[in-house]
């Protein structure tokens, strides 16, 4: 048995799939790909069961994950021990979020606390920002509600109403708030799919029967901002990253509020990290002063 199989074993294991494991251990996947089946065929052992878009654990896969799990647990504590007098002094953190203004003060904090420690942000939405973290792309994501908690470490950061908004010069732009059904008349300029607003809101329209419009689909906040600017429909954002854009104007959903609770996460198997354990910790005091305050 070699470590290198095992390592490709688990990385397939962790993100359900032989490219994203490829990725994450930047190799290419026809290597993952042997290397998980000259695990298998030593031992005899069927690990996946494959299908044509996905792969399963099997029973055996299961329980070997189970071992991984530890002996990868324990080689990451391994190296934290041994990095423990500089991990704080220099390297990397790498955040996923979905809007940055949610940690903006954390990042302030955060960064005059551990000057040597270079912070690299990518943007996302909720689901790409989970898949990353499985992926071990990242080490920390922003994210709004997740379906999923048990593989990670969450810590709650805020709570914001989800609002539309439009140009000023749309129709709609004298009302301070709108039905949901009213909805159904006017064109929306929706996020990507995999957007925790966007679910949100068509998950409830869904379930009050009222039929949505998406008119233009784009890929991140900035691009449907813009696009509503420009007049062509309805936006969708939480409050707090709303901003003070003198081209639009903030409308409350009446009726059915919704609310998007912001995260703080990490994959429970990296929570041990002294990098990530630091933002954690500064997150907690940051955000746990400005609650106390009244």
């Amino acid at each position: 048995m070699r470590y290198v199989q095992l390592r490709a074993f688990h990385h397939v294991a962790l993100t359900g799939s032989f490219s994203r494991a490829a990725r994450a251990l930047h190799l290419t996947q026809p290597a993952i790909s042997d290397q998980v089946r000259w695990l298998e065929e030593e031992y005899d052992a069927a690990l996946f069961v494959r299908k044509r878009r996905e792969i399963e654990l099997t029973p055996v896969g299961l329980r070997l994950l189970a071992a991984t799990r530890r002996l990868f647990d324990a080689e990451g504590e391994a190296l934290d021990v041994l990095q423990e007098e500089r991990s704080l002094r220099a390297g990397m953190l790498r955040i996923a979020a979905d809007s940055v203004d949610h940690v903006l003060d954390v990042l302030t904090v955060f960064q005059n606390r551990f000057p040597g420690i270079q912070i690299k942000i990518v943007g996302g939405n909720s689901h790409s920002i989970v898949e990353d973290l499985l992926a071990y792309e990242v080490d920390i994501g922003v994210l709004g509600d997740i379906v999923d908690e048990r593989p990670f470490e969450v810590f709650s950061l805020n709570v914001s109403p989800v609002v539309l908004f439009v140009s000023q010069s749309h129709p709609l732009a004298t009302r301070t708030s709108l039905p949901l059904d009213a909805l159904s008349a006017w064109p929306l300029v929706m996020r990507e799919q995999g957007s925790r607003t966007r679910q949100m809101l068509e998950t409830l329209a869904k379930a009050q029967g009222v039929p949505l419009r998406c008119a233009v689909e784009a890929e991140g906040r900035e691009a449907v901002r813009r696009i509503v600017a420009a007049g062509l429909g309805v936006g969708v954002v939480s409050d707090a990253e709303f901003d003070n854009d003198p081209r639009l104007v903030k409308i409350a959903l009446e009726g059915h509020p919704l609310s998007m609770r912001e995260k703080l996460i990490c994959l429970k198997d990296r929570r041990n990290s002294k990098s990530i354990q630091a933002f954690f910790a500064t997150a907690r005091s940051v955000l746990g002063a400005a609650r106390r305050d009244p």
